[in-house]
């Protein structure tokens, strides 16, 4: 039976410094009686403690995402070289963040570690944010008396993955956020702008230009059905996010399709192969097995074909086989990878090809989402002329030929 976790909660408190002067002050803790345990660790005969009470209309707390894992990863590593004891790191990091989540996340775990808790352990107590690999990592470090360092490998891993990420979404948030400037911008002329002009073409009395009678009846169908169109739009994001989460199929199907297209699939696939080999190099270098190490791998490759893949390698490979013909029999990985992973076998260096690997493909991910980027900017003008410029000749067209008749 799981035993239940004590949340942490802010209490005050006051007491006596070893000169008899009366101090006050606020710490977070999972109770009472481990607040007064750290003040008399500190020399403070405490005189009283409460919880404090929290304001009616207190700030939203920010949710933790993974750059403040990578920052107090960092922030960690940088202590325990600095020479500061582990549990009064995680006091100095936790007290300093600006996050009150993630400082009652930090000071949870040192609450734990200082309960006699192991490390990896304290940390996989918390899923949602130290991965597998985190606690793997840290749990390697731990064996082998080699935890500052795999703290500082873990921070590497982590702000290389981050920056990875962050090329990623460049490349695909900036034209879908374009594409939706473009649809909004033109839904918005259509229902509101041309029935303008519509109202002043009927008192003409003359037929209209064809190109203006198509925006036009455009127009009439969209105010029409509007309803319908942002509904179904809405409908099928919704079906498909959660088609993504369930359907297993899908998720397939969206993947492949993903690294088929022309230019992004290029970018999926060079950034799954970075991930692959930035996160295995690290646990390689940390001295997790293999196979071991392949489980950590697949998860984190971000991609299911790929992920899928890596499951089928450590299976070729727990089995004998070597992890460079497991890698070319999955036939995902360019003959240079797989040539550099068999260098790296046959001379026991395998951690620091794949690094090598690892530092080629983000640089070509950052080569290739610039490249992006510079030729969608001119293509995306292109299109947002066409299609607004469009419009308006089509609305000025019986103006113009009214004033060629006259």
């Amino acid at each position: 039976m799981a035993t239940k976790t004590l949340e942490l909660t802010l209490y005050a408190w006051e007491g006596t410094d070893k000169k008899g002067n009366r101090i006050k002050g606020e710490q977070t803790a999972k109770s009472e009686t481990i607040v007064k345990t750290e003040l008399r660790r500190q020399g403070i005969k405490p005189i009283k403690v409460k919880k404090k009470s929290k304001p009616l209309f207190s700030k939203r707390t920010k949710a933790i995402t993974t750059k403040d894992i990578s920052i107090f990863s960092r922030q960690l590593a940088t202590m325990m070289s600095a020479g500061v004891p582990l549990v009064q790191a995680f006091d100095i990091v936790g007290r300093g963040h600006e996050n009150p989540a993630m400082q009652d996340l930090i000071l949870g775990i040192k609450s734990d570690v200082e309960g006699g808790t192991a490390l990896a352990e304290a940390l996989s107590k918390q899923p949602l944010y130290f991965d597998e690999l985190f606690c793997n990592l840290v749990n390697a470090g731990e064996q082998a008396g080699i935890l500052e360092t795999l703290l500082h490998k873990i921070a590497e891993y982590k702000e290389k993955t981050e920056a990875l990420k962050a090329k990623i979404k460049k490349a695909m948030s900036y034209p879908i956020a374009v594409l939706v400037v473009a649809f909004v911008v033109t839904a918005i002329l259509l229902i509101f702008v041309v029935p303008t002009f519509e109202d002043l073409f009927q008192s003409f009395g003359a037929d209209l230009p064809a190109f203006t009678q198509m925006v036009i009846d455009m127009s009439r169908f969209i105010q029409e059905w509007w309803w319908a169109i942002f509904g179904s739009i809405g409908i099928a994001i919704f079906v498909g996010i959660n088609a993504k989460k369930r359907s297993v199929a899908f998720q397939h199907f969206l993947d492949r399709s993903l690294l088929k297209l022309p230019v992004i699939g290029v970018i999926l696939n060079k950034a799954a192969i970075a991930r692959f080999a930035r996160t295995l190099g690290t646990m390689s270098a940390a001295g997790v097995p293999l196979v071991e190490a392949l489980t950590s791998v697949a998860g984190a490759a971000g991609n299911i074909i790929y992920f899928d893949a890596i499951l089928k390698m450590r299976e070729e490979v727990s089995s004998g086989t070597q992890l460079q013909q497991a890698m070319r029999q999955a036939d995902l990985f360019p003959n240079m990878v797989v040539q550099m992973v068999a260098i790296g076998e046959e001379s026991g260096s395998l951690d620091a090809m794949l690094s090598k690997v690892a530092d080629f493909y983000e640089e070509e991910v950052d080569n290739a989402v610039d490249s992006l980027t510079s030729l969608l900017e001119p293509m995306i003008m292109a299109f947002l002329g066409v299609v607004i410029g469009g419009l308006v000749i089509a609305m000025y067209l019986p103006i113009f030929k009214m004033g060629a008749v006259v």
